[in-house]
């Protein structure tokens, strides 16, 4: 049995905030889109959008963030039971690759969206 299991919801907090304070630390590419997003927030104060913007733009941002800690947890599970690197352990890493790519295409379509909603909108 799992020493995180059936834990009090501050001890569960605490194992999740170690894991995104670790992540920052060693994966760069969290660090960078760790600060689009402050960009993304800063441009919306700016901008003032509406709500229907401030959703679309955090759930996109959250999505991108949350692929690349999956990403890192499936590298490092990948690296620790597998440190040989075998083809199927570079598929597995390839495709949780591939997600984040998934989810970040899919903000930089919110973020078009946006900027053709700011261009094209009644004065």
């Amino acid at each position: 049995m799992s020493i995180h299991k059936n834990q009090s919801f501050p001890a569960r907090l605490k194992f999740a905030l170690d894991g995104l304070s670790f992540a920052l630390r060693s994966e760069r590419s969290l660090r960078v889109q760790l600060a689009a997003f402050g960009a993304a927030l800063i441009a919306l104060l700016w901008l003032r959008p509406g709500a229907l913007w401030w959703a679309l733009v955090v759930l996109a941002s959250a999505a991108v963030l949350a692929a690349e800690l999956f990403n890192t947890a499936i590298e490092r599970l990948a690296d620790e039971l597998h440190p040989q690197h075998g083809p199927g352990i570079r598929l597995v890493k390839d495709c949780a690759a591939a997600g984040v790519l998934i989810a970040v295409l899919g903000a930089l379509g919110v973020a078009v969206a946006f900027a053709a909603h700011l261009l094209w909108r009644p004065a």
